[in-house]
């Protein structure tokens, strides 16, 4: 994840962050979050670090007058949030390239549904608790809008967010009628909304896709709120949006056709150890249980460890048995990792047994036909010749070496 900054409608500076696969970028998606939020919120984080893992380059920022950006939010209004919109994809065309998605949160979702049909780069729409009729969504802001016609300006609030709004704001977003932009839109439109969601009705995402042209999707977001404050309702989303855009982005590179031909691991900002692994062309997280403080998002290393020990003699059993011409049915292996004082294990090597205390790696391997004892012995010493057993079992040599901005 990076921090950025450029400048908004206003000349002001905006404060944006860009998750970025730690391998080729498949697409460029810029997230539109609520007008009320920062790019900080957890739905933002989370999904921009689900989205990175998958190949795919999210920018996230906050408006003016918003989050960590400069300017005043009270001075604001719907046109010109998009006019930051509009800032931050020229600001992503210059330095990366151009998004060719558009992701809206809330009133994010209003401004990229009023925006996508005018951009060419856009391949594909998606949006999360959008309204269709922006001026609904003034009823909710916790204020009286009588005020805000009477003074200017008032204080106001949208599921716990608060911030000061203008009456130009009001009347502006009074002024938008989005259904008419959503028929002229024709881009592939994923629409996400919550059935309880209090603050924009899930009658909303009616209007809007039956305004859409095809082709056009919905996601019930089942009992999440409008924030999706729950981190299972945001993993659930960020899912489904990765796996409904592999329609319309790039496919992901053939494993091996990138320079890249080891596994390079990249802290994501997400948790104290979310980290995106890349192997090939696989992208996965890594990370520690939510006992150990980590956000539970991945298998831990050890648990990449223990993969790796029961995939290779899964493989190495089964290219015996083909050879061998053997009826196994199929194979599982089970790896269980622990560590343990040396004198306690008695099957282990003498010269582990100096060590105070050692890795041990308990192994079960399942097979779904009968065999004879004498193949049982002979899948136990084959399975000891698995590549990865014999690299855990010899004393490997580890080169370390740091580079920086700079050079090595």
């Amino acid at each position: 994840m990076q921090k950025l900054e450029f400048e908004g409608h206003s000349g002001a500076t905006l404060v944006a962050r860009l998750d970025l696969p730690n391998g080729p970028v498949r697409a460029y998606a810029l997230f539109a979050h609520c007008f009320t939020c920062s790019s900080d919120v957890p739905a933002v984080r989370s999904i921009g670090a689900e989205l990175a893992r998958e190949g795919i380059a999210v920018l996230g920022f906050d408006f003016t007058g918003l989050g960590a950006s400069d300017g005043a939010f009270g001075s604001t209004d719907f046109a010109t949030n998009l006019a930051d919109l509009l800032c931050a994809i020229e600001f992503l065309r210059a330095h990366y390239e151009a998004p060719s998605v558009l992701i809206g949160h809330s009133l994010g979702g209003a401004a990229v549904l009023a925006l996508a049909g005018a951009l060419a780069d856009i391949r594909a729409v998606v949006t999360i608790g959008a309204p269709a009729d922006t001026a609904r969504v003034l009823k909710n802001l916790g204020t009286s809008l009588d005020a805000v016609e009477r003074q200017g300006e008032a204080d106001a609030s949208l599921a716990g967010h608060s911030f000061r709004i203008s009456r130009q704001f009001v009347e502006d977003v009074e002024r938008h009628t989005l259904l008419d932009a959503v028929k002229a839109m024709r881009k592939p439109l994923l629409i996400m909304h919550a059935p309880l969601d209090e603050i924009v009705g899930i009658e909303n995402a009616t209007r809007i896709f039956l305004a859409a042209k095809h082709p056009k999707s919905f996601v019930s977001l089942d009992k999440s709120d409008h924030m999706l404050t729950d981190p299972a309702d945001t993993a659930f989303a960020a899912s489904v949006i990765s796996g409904w855009l592999s329609r319309y982005i790039a496919a992901d590179l053939p494993q091996g056709s990138e320079a890249l031909e080891h596994v390079r691991v990249m802290e994501t900002g997400q948790g104290r150890f979310q980290n995106a692994v890349q192997a090939g062309r696989h992208r996965l997280f890594a990370d520690e249980p939510e006992s150990v403080g980590g956000l539970d998002s991945g298998p831990s290393p050890y648990d990449f460890l223990s993969i790796a020990l029961s995939a290779c003699t899964a493989m190495t059993l089964r290219m015996y048995a083909e050879r061998k011409g053997l009826e196994l049915g199929r194979l599982s292996v089970d790896v269980a990792h622990a560590k343990v004082h040396a004198e306690d294990c008695a099957d282990c090597a003498e010269e582990l047994k100096k060590e105070g205390r050692i890795d041990r790696f308990e192994r079960r391997i399942t097979v779904d036909g009968e065999i004879s004892e004498a193949t049982r012995d002979k899948l136990v010493e084959i399975a000891g010749k698995c590549p990865v057993h014999r690299t855990l079992e010899r004393v490997a040599h580890v080169q370390t070496r740091v580079e920086w901005g700079g050079g090595a």
